[in-house]
């Protein structure tokens, strides 16, 4: 687990920083690479928001640094095309036999509180398994809820409440935040995290609380695109270490 960890850490890295990555989309929208995300909203008892986003987080995450992102094979020729584009992720809801359809496709499911998603390896988005593409993507949002105070030792990602982002957008921010974390972290800092299953804290807060988080030192911005919700260059998401700094 440790060497291919590290190599799937390796990849992540050295992905993100190759020169010229993500200057060109294909002519095709339906080749363009995309991870799906699954986020679990029954319709009795649906999860706390932030619980759902983390738990987006953390299976985006787990996908990145899985030790089949290390070997050759269909998971890491994934991740390959993926890093190489813009990094696009889509949210869904799943709920009943959706959920339940969708456990057998290539990805990770990851608990918080009170919420489960998964997020699978990417494809080209006219690629994607019909037990996905089925998911709503509408329907996705959860009420925003009065924030318990974070652990400051857990990883957190922050996003700011001033863009008003939907559970879905927020989910796929939460999802980019904690996958460049893990590239700007060591990989004695990734391994430490991974040994304890990844977990991390998403807290939504005001603008200026935000711009302050944003300034600490190890603090990793997430910069939009602007495809849906937010003005292009927006910064949605800041992510900082704790105690893995």
């Amino acid at each position: 687990m440790g060497s291919e960890l590290i190599c799937a850490h390796s990849f992540l890295v050295n992905s993100l920083s190759a020169p010229g990555r993500g200057e060109e989309d294909p002519d095709d929208p339906q080749t363009v690479q995309a991870m799906q995300i699954a986020l679990h909203v029954p319709k009795i008892d649906p999860p706390v928001r932030t619980d759902l986003l983390a738990a987006a987080a953390r299976a985006v995450v787990q996908v990145c640094l899985d030790p089949r992102a290390a070997e050759s094979g269909s998971w890491h020729d994934a991740l390959e095309q993926w890093y190489g584009h813009r990094i696009r992720k889509i949210a869904r809801r799943a709920r009943g036999a959706g959920w339940d359809g969708v456990q057998a496709l290539p990805g990770c499911t990851a608990t918080a509180g009170t919420a489960m998603a998964r997020a699978f390896i990417p494809s080209a988005v006219g690629e994607v398994p019909h037990a996905i593409s089925k998911l709503q993507i509408r329907g996705t949002d959860v009420p925003l809820e009065d924030d318990a105070p974070g652990d400051p030792g857990i990883p957190l990602i922050a996003i700011d409440t001033s863009l008003d982002m939907t559970a879905g957008k927020a989910a796929a921010q939460a999802g980019h935040g904690s996958m460049l974390l893990a590239a700007a972290m060591s990989s004695d800092a990734v391994a430490a995290w991974a040994a304890v299953g990844f977990p991390l804290q998403v807290r939504e807060v005001p603008r200026k609380l935000f711009a302050e988080l944003a300034a600490e030192p190890g603090a990793v911005a997430v910069q939009d695109s602007g495809f849906t919700e937010v003005a292009p260059g927006s910064t949605t998401v800041v992510a900082l270490p704790g105690s893995y700094a």
